[in-house]
Parts: C-alpha cells; sequence; structure tokens
C-alpha cells in the first residue's frame, strides 16, 4: 500500500504540474485547467503548474473583501472555500498524505539516511496562526491606499512557492533577478530551513506551519474517509506510535487532528487488526501482511 500512495503522491505532483513548455515560453501556464483548485500545496506561480493555489486564492479573495463592499459588490467569491470545504468533508487531511506535492517533497527529503528527531507537539498549533492570520485577518485588516490587501502567507512565508516558483522563474527571467530583494532573501531562508528540517524530522512543514493542512485538520471528526480504531482488538501495543510520519498515536487519539491516514500504522504496525480503513462509517478492509519496517522518530 506505501507503494501505491507513492505512485499517487508522484501522480499527482505530476497532474498539478503538467505544463511543460515553460522551457520554452519562460512564463507561466495561463490556460484553462487554471482555473481548478489544487487539493494541496502547489503553488500557483510555479512555470510548470496546471492548477492554481486554494491559500493564495483564499488570500486574494480576503484582500479584496473590503475593496468590494466599500463599491457596493455585495458578493463573495467562495468558489475556493466551497471547492476545498467539499475535500475537507470527504477526505480531512488525507489530502496531505496522498496529493500534496510539497508533502511528498518532505517524504523524500526525510529518506536521507541521518539521525532523525521528533517536532514538539506543542509546534503542532502553530499551523492554526498562520490560517487565521496569514491567510485570513492581514490580507482582510491590512490594507493598502487601494483598499486591497496583500496575500502574507504566500508573500512573506511559503517555503512551497520559494522551492516551486520563486527560484524556477529567476533562473527562467533574469531580468528579475534585480528585484530579489531583503523579502526574497527572508523566504529564501524559510525554505531551507524547511529542507534542512524535513531530513531529519518528518513532514515538519505540515505539521507546524501548513495553513492548508490547518484548514483540512478542521474536519477531522465528520470526514467520511477515516482510519478506525477498535478498541475490543487494541492491546495498546503502541506499535501505531513508531512508524506515523506526523507523531500520532493512533490508539490514544484515533480522531486526531495530524492523520494523514497514510495507512501506516494500519499495514505496517497493527498485528491484531484493530485499525480498519472506514467510508462513510463503512468498513472497507484492514491491514496487510506486515513486515518488518524501520521506526520512525516522533
Amino acid at each position: 500500500m506505501e507503494l501505491i500512495r507513492k505512485w499517487v503522491q508522484l501522480i499527482a505532483a505530476v497532474v498539478m504540474n503538467g505544463s511543460w513548455s515553460f522551457p520554452f515560453t519562460r512564463t507561466l501556464y495561463q490556460g484553462p485547467l487554471k482555473v481548478i483548485c489544487a487539493p494541496g500545496l502547489n503553488c500557483y506561480s510555479c512555470p510548470a503548474a496546471t492548477t492554481y493555489c486554494p491559500l493564495g486564492s483564499i488570500q486574494q479573495l480576503m484582500g479584496s473583501l473590503r475593496f468590494s463592499l466599500e463599491n457596493g459588490q455585495y458578493y463573495l467569491g467562495l468558489f475556493v472555500v466551497g471547492s476545498i470545504g467539499i475535500l475537507g468533508g470527504l477526505f480531512g487531511r488525507m489530502i496531505c498524505g496522498w496529493a500534496c506535492p510539497f508533502g511528498f517533497i518532505q517524504e523524500l527529503l526525510h529518506k536521507l539516511p541521518t539521525r532523525k528527531f521528533g517536532v514538539p507537539r506543542v509546534l503542532r498549533y502553530a499551523k492554526y496562526g498562520f490560517l487565521a492570520f496569514f491567510v485570513v485577518l492581514l490580507p482582510l485588516l491590512l490594507v493598502d491606499e487601494f483598499g486591497t490587501g496583500h496575500p502574507w502567507f504566500c508573500k512573506f512565508v511559503c517555503p512551497a512557492g520559494t522551492l516551486e516558483a520563486g527560484i524556477p522563474m529567476l533562473l527562467l527571467q533574469p531580468n528579475l533577478r534585480n528585484t530579489a530583494g531583503l523579502l526574497f532573501l527572508n523566504k529564501l531562508v524559510i525554505m531551507v530551513v524547511f529542507i534542512i528540517w524535513s531530513i531529519f524530522a518528518s513532514r515538519p512543514f505540515c505539521r507546524t506551519t501548513c495553513p492548508l493542512g490547518a484548514f483540512y485538520a478542521l474536519f477531522k471528526k465528520v470526514r467520511l474517509v477515516k482510519l478506525h480504531l477498535d478498541p475490543a482488538k487494541c492491546t495498546n501495543c503502541k506499535a501505531c506510535h513508531h512508524v506515523c510520519p506526523m507523531g500520532v498515536k493512533f490508539n490514544e487519539s484515533p480522531d486526531d487532528a495530524e492523520c494523514i491516514t497514510c495507512l501506516a500504522c494500519m499495514n505496517r504496525a497493527c498485528k491484531f487488526d484493530a485499525i480498519s480503513l472506514e467510508i462513510g462509517g463503512l468498513p472497507l478492509g484492514h491491514g496487510e501482511t506486515r513486515l518488518p519496517a524501520p521506526s520512525t522518530t516522533k
């Protein structure tokens, strides 16, 4: 199952970044697919991107809200919020584990042979702050002289944007290099920190900073596709603790907001069929034959 998940992650990354004409056009894809909302974190300004980033769109919505209301335009463009809301209601953070390109990059980096460290659980709450302040409040409240806000998270924080868009566009359009000042340097430092951190810890950006992951985590209780724990079969052996890339202790918190439904606990750890995959409350299946697997330090 882990091999299947890797293939799904790879295919999702290729589909979201399927425009390979940029070496010749040296610009962004602007075709009809650009109106589709990417389920995972994938920068709109990546030269290969065929979809748009939901976080960037939400910030644009918040940033233009005051301008629209002050000019008598009493409508809200909730297509993006509705799109990722439907995805959240169906899958929750399973999207992070199966269809997020930047999550996939972090997993590949973590495979490098080094000593591994955990991520303090208290840091998991920081991503809700990034969602509230950088994605919603700052674009809505801090506006320019025209009454419009800025995409604060994209502009000042997002390491995925720096990796997928900032660096490639500087290579494709050398004239942009003169505009790369302290702001780009700040984002470059943030990107390097998360790249290095991803080598030594599992998915640190997903666990501490990603606003999209925080949004999907809000659906932890209502999502249709989730893992289920059978308390009658669970022996509290804690084997599931050692394989989870998100630091979830599944036998203690089966509805943990951090669970990305990667199925590692079900397929690689639990020997008692205490964990199953459910869709709308109906069991889909239990784990496959377990093989010894290296533990993941939390």
